[in-house]
């Protein structure tokens, strides 16, 4: 199976937005790995290489989010346990 990664000018990357962690991760680990693999040309590895960046971007946004989530979560749970009832 061949990974195509259309990237324009005008909008790179725009559907990256949309992906979910999983698809984001599992779609940046074919691109490391085709990236690795070498043999591709020259503008198809500068795309493969911003897609990359577009998709590690759109992961840590996903951790960030998540980190912010536990921290919100802890900080209320903390707040709850030093209360008396």
């Amino acid at each position: 199976m061949r990974l195509t990664v259309l990237v324009t000018d005008e909008t790179p990357n725009t559907d990256v937005s949309a992906l979910g962690y999983e698809e984001a991760r599992d779609e940046l680990v074919q691109v490391v790995a085709r990236l690795e693999a070498g043999g591709e040309p020259l503008e198809d590895s500068l795309a493969l290489w911003e897609r990359g960046e577009a998709l590690a971007a759109r992961c840590q946004q996903w951790l960030d989010g998540a980190r912010e989530r536990l921290a919100a979560a802890q900080a209320g749970a903390s707040t709850d346990d030093g209360e008396d009832d």
